[in-house]
């Protein structure tokens, strides 16, 4: 008989415990990044082995190669946040379940976790709270700068400053989106770009295109006809206190027109749940939020791996379960997270905001963001953002890879619910291979800048 040393107890007791201590930190055994030194990539090391298996925490009721759903759901209630337990006990939602990653290159981008390694140590912040090289000025200079975070504002900070994990980036995306009864409200089309200004890993010149800007991100619809051409531009500064310029431009008004700072807290277009705020799950300047802390530091359910729809050429994947019959979420696989950090922030700086705080839950391994829930300032949950993440590479699976320009499999999200739980109407946003007019998801193509990112640009692209 196997003795189990290190039960679900334990994990539960530790992770318990160093949270009430304010010891954050990564591992069990040894931090993250030891055990990745130690074993070639391979996380194993720094966690119990029954710490791995979700057989254990669900007591058998959920297993690897299985589906969760309404009638095993209970057995892991505590590692999902509240509104995707409420899609699968109530709304027949389906998840698929797989068997836990331990190899840290599939749950980011290649260059980035080159970056990450071979600058850890060197980040820290400075007396206004921004990321600087240790001992200098200097902005970040690629990767991640705190893989061992001691502390909320580090992991949330080290996120913020690189969202895609590329220097530069193109998505196709489209986004259906639903009604209460799942019925198909409205279709759009757009094409997504980031460029960092700092923290470049890959392209020339690195590490700085300019030190001042963090990113330009460009958010531009390709359709339907009525909203087509419709285009928004993001401009972070590097220092996180102040507030990004936005400009967008309106067909109607056939003009550049540069919106408020509460324009964060709005659909982009008419129908949808998804706001500029809401990007990536850090979707403003980390410092124009606060109060951070963590509340939660355990085990969770994420979707990390698997969930590319590599045997179709454009990366189709329809909604496959809902209530009744409907179609309503994607197929998503998701699979036991070791070790999460659930952290809380206020919009500290935005007094309109209707958002009175939001819930984040990070992947302390990659430090990748996996779900968000935001509170409305009644304190009543309001909205529900949830990734779906892949390495487009199904090489094993006899299908193909999606290269980087460096040669290696490209690393990125797939699909994205985000829901609004008041209304109970649903986004289902898909990263797809390509759209009507040419364009094509890429990443590091050094011409996006011109093309996307300058009001000249914004304007071509309008008309």
């Amino acid at each position: 008989m196997h003795r189990i040393k290190y039960d679900k107890e334990y994990t539960r007791r530790y992770f318990v415990e160093q949270t009430a201590k304010g010891v954050l930190g990564t591992g069990v055994f040894m931090p993250i990044w030891d055990a990745i030194q130690k074993g070639g990539g391979d996380i194993s090391a720094a966690y119990p082995e029954e710490a791995l298996t979700i057989e254990t925490y669900s007591k058998g009721a959920v297993k690897s190669g299985g589906v969760l759903d309404a009638s095993n759901v209970d057995s892991v209630k505590d590692l999902m946040d509240p509104a995707a337990y409420m899609q699968v006990k109530q709304q027949g939602r389906i998840i698929k379940i797989k068997e836990v990653t331990t190899d840290i290159n599939k749950l980011s981008p290649y260059d980035y976790l080159q970056a990450t390694d071979r600058n850890r140590g060197k980040g820290g912040f400075d007396q206004k709270g921004n990321v600087r090289v240790k001992g200098t000025t200097d902005p970040w200079i690629g990767g991640n700068p705190f893989p061992n975070p001691q502390n909320a504002q580090e992991v949330v900070a080290g996120h913020t400053l690189s969202w895609g994990r590329h220097d530069q980036l193109i998505f196709c995306v489209t986004d259906d989106e639903l009604n209460s009864n799942s019925e198909p409200q409205y279709h759009y089309e757009f094409v997504w770009v980031e460029i960092q200004g700092t923290c470049r890993t890959v392209l020339d010149p690195k590490p700085y295109k300019d030190p001042n800007i963090l990113r330009w991100n460009t958010s531009f619809f390709t359709g339907p006809t009525d909203v087509a051409g419709t285009s928004f531009l993001n401009t972070w500064q590097y220092d996180a206190t102040e507030f990004p310029d936005l400009h967008g431009f309106i067909p109607a008004f056939k003009r550049i027109r540069r919106f408020p700072t509460t324009q964060r807290f709005d659909p982009m277009v008419p129908g949808t749940t998804f706001y500029l705020s809401d990007a990536w799950m850090m979707g403003d300047p980390y410092l124009t939020w606060g109060n951070y802390r963590v509340i939660k530091r355990g085990p969770c359910l994420g979707a990390i791996l698997d969930n590319w729809a590599w045997n179709d050429a454009d990366w189709k994947k329809p909604p496959v379960s809902g209530p009744n019959g409907k179609k309503r979420f994607f197929e998503t696989t998701m699979e036991l997270i070791p070790e999460s950090f659930v952290i809380e922030c206020e919009p500290v700086k935005y007094p309109r905001s209707p958002v009175g705080k939001k819930w984040i839950w990070f992947d302390a391994r990659s430090l990748c963001p996996l779900t968000m829930i935001t509170f409305d300032r009644r304190g009543q949950l309001w909205k529900h953002w949830e990734g779906a993440f892949d390495t487009y590479d199904a090489r094993d699976k006899g299908g193909p890879a999606f290269m980087e320009p460096t040669g290696h499999p490209m690393w990125s999200w797939v699909q994205v619910h985000s829901s609004d739980l008041l209304s109970n109407n649903i986004s289902l946003l898909h990263h797809a291979r390509s759209l009507p007019g040419g364009y094509q998801t890429k990443m590091n193509d050094p011409g996006l800048y011109e093309n996307y990112c300058t009001m000249q640009a914004l304007q071509q692209l309008g008309a």
